[in-house]
C-alpha cells in the first residue's frame, strides 16, 4: 500500500514576481545546461567567460555567485526581478517544490511565510509538483 504525500490535493502557487526568492539566500547550483542557458542569455558568452563572471564552485559543485549580502548575481534589487528570467536556472524553476519545502505542511507553511506566492494562485496539481521535484533532484 504507498501512502499519498500530505500535498496529494495539490497546492496552491503562482510567482508574483516579487523577488524574495533571489534576495539574500542564493546559493543556486547549476548544471550544464543551466550554464549553457544562462551564457546564451548574457551577450552571447562563451561557457568559459560566463564560468568565470559568474559561477563558483562549492566542493564538487558549480553554484551561482552571490554578492556580499548573499543576493543572487543576476538579481536586480531596483526591479525586485530576475536579470536572466527566461535563462534562470532549473533550481530557481522549480522553485518552490523542493523536497526540503515539500517535507511537511509546516516547510511547506514557513516558505509561504516569505514567500507570497504561495497558498495564493491556482491549485498546482500533484503531477506536476512532482514533475518539478523530480527535476530539482537532477
Amino acid at each position: 500500500m504507498t501512502t499519498q504525500p500530505w500535498y496529494h490535493c495539490g497546492l496552491n502557487f503562482e510567482c508574483t514576481g516579487c523577488g524574495d526568492c533571489l534576495h539574500g539566500r542564493a546559493r543556486l547550483r547549476l548544471d550544464q545546461q543551466d550554464r549553457d542557458r544562462g551564457h546564451g542569455a548574457l551577450m552571447k558568452l562563451d561557457v568559459a567567460k560566463f564560468e568565470k563572471k559568474y559561477v563558483r564552485l562549492i566542493g564538487i559543485r558549480k553554484s551561482l555567485i552571490e554578492l556580499a549580502n548573499g543576493d543572487c548575481v543576476f538579481f536586480d534589487n531596483q526591479g525586485r526581478g530576475c536579470k536572466i528570467y527566461d535563462a534562470r536556472p532549473q533550481q530557481c524553476r522549480t522553485w518552490p517544490f523542493w523536497d526540503s519545502i515539500l517535507n511537511s505542511p509546516e516547510s511547506w507553511d514557513e516558505t509561504a511565510a516569505h514567500c507570497p506566492g504561495c497558498n495564493h494562485g491556482p491549485i498546482i496539481p500533484l503531477e506536476e509538483i512532482e514533475r518539478q521535484r523530480l527535476l530539482r533532484r537532477v
